[in-house]
């Protein structure tokens, strides 16, 4: 299994809840076995500068996840997205 951890903050003027709906698109794109968004709690206070979202999917292997981001509304979400995140920052790693 490949565990797909996306963190993304909105920039000035745009609100997380944007950013969010924006990120939905992805869950109608069907190579993910597992996919959400969440809003961090912001509860570290190690980190202060945390990521307002977190993108969290799993995928049975890397073929779908290469399926995941090759289909159309991957790159659609990231095209509407963009203009409106500061910070992307994203890991996979193969878990199980």
């Amino acid at each position: 299994m490949i565990r797909h951890i996306v963190f993304f903050s909105a920039t000035n003027g745009h609100s997380v809840e944007t950013v969010r709906e924006g990120l939905m698109m992805l869950a109608a794109i069907p190579h993910a076995d597992h996919f959400e968004v969440g809003r961090n709690l912001q509860a570290d206070t190690i980190s202060p500068d945390a990521p307002d979202l977190v993108v969290y999917a799993e995928f049975a292997d890397e073929a779908a996840l290469a399926a995941f981001k090759a289909h159309p509304t991957y790159d659609a979400c990231t095209k509407h997205v963009r203009p409106m995140r500061e910070m992307r920052i994203a890991a996979d790693f193969h878990s199980g």
